[in-house]
């Protein structure tokens, strides 16, 4: 019988974390800002994203991990007008089975202050099943397997203001296991319509779905 090494394990298992994914940098208004990338997120630049700390997922729809993937304030924010593109770019990503989504935040105050708490995200983009029938490539996951990337316009008549972004994935490769990987990042918003989302459009996360959700416990065939 052949016993691996402790270090042929650690690397197996470092191998199969990193199999998951995260955002690891950003495009915003045409101006590359870097995030974090590996398993040492705090020793890279400083950064407009909240920290996380592994690529694993959130497996619990009720973790506060799933508000920002454990993250707290940054130590930048990033411009962008109302009107703007902005891009979360993934280094690696390996699930075609699931949505993506992008949330926004309005902060009252200043961003260390803001922890994104309470019914105050909305949704901006979205992307599930791209076309009948129920496939293993018909999703918005697909899109960002394949170009590593996902760009999402902010609205132009959205109400000036700091805001937290949230990319979300929700892999449903696996029955009854759905993954969520969510990262954040800090925006300030200028030149918009000084409009704000109806009550009706906002929700707290986590939580802002059930985990009994069919739309949260589909198994894709892969």
């Amino acid at each position: 019988m052949i016993v691996p090494s402790l270090f042929t394990v650690a690397a197996l298992l470092a191998a199969k974390a990193a199999a998951h994914g995260a955002v690891t940098s950003y495009v915003i208004d045409g101006v590359a800002y870097p995030g974090y990338e590996g398993f040492s997120p705090a020793s890279g630049p400083e950064t407009i994203e909240r920290q996380w700390s592994d690529y694993n997922p959130v497996l619990s729809v009720s973790d506060p991990k799933m508000r920002c993937n454990g993250g707290t304030s940054a130590p930048l924010s990033a411009p962008v007008k109302a009107g703007g593109k902005v891009r979360a770019l993934w280094s690696q990503w390996t699930h075609a089975q699931g949505p993506v989504m992008v949330w926004l935040f309005k902060c009252a105050g200043d961003f260390a202050s803001c922890d994104g708490s309470g019914a105050g995200w909305f949704k901006i983009d979205e992307m599930g099943m791209t076309a009948p029938p129920l496939t293993g490539t018909s999703w918005g996951t697909a899109v960002v397997m394949d170009q590593l990337y996902w760009e999402s316009t902010i609205p132009a008549a959205i109400a000036d203001g700091n805001y937290l972004i949230r990319h979300e994935l929700l892999a449903l490769h696996q029955a009854n296991t759905p993954q969520f990987y969510p990262e954040c990042a800090q925006i300030v918003i200028s030149g918009g319509g000084g409009q704000s989302p109806d009550a009706s459009f906002l929700t707290a996360i986590p939580s802002y779905a059930s985990a009994s959700d069919p739309g949260v416990n589909v198994r894709t065939p892969i």
